[in-house]
């Protein structure tokens, strides 16, 4: 497997993300050294580095732990109870 591989998928990644990526970086916070740009299939970083260019990373998801709602409408989260007092 080679980065030819996913060449078109990367290049479809890059036209849906390119303008987004970029306000994500440029509008963040005061203080904050990382854009973070995402959706379900994909999670951009840009991070602040010593240079004039930012750092970047790609993620393709299977989960993202920066997106809120993670699990499928289908699946609860599971709530322990506490024994009885009985018990």
């Amino acid at each position: 497997m080679t980065v030819e591989t996913f060449e078109r998928e990367i290049k479809e990644a890059v036209k849906n993300f390119d303008h987004y990526v970029i306000k994500a970086y440029e509008q963040r916070s005061a203080g904050l050294r990382h854009g973070i740009a995402l959706d379900k299939e994909i999670t951009i970083i840009l991070s602040q580095s010593d240079d004039a260019r930012p750092l970047c990373g790609i993620y393709f998801n299977l989960h993202s732990p920066y997106k809120k709602d993670s699990l499928p409408k289908t699946v609860k989260p599971l709530v322990e109870k506490s024994p009885s007092p009985s018990e």
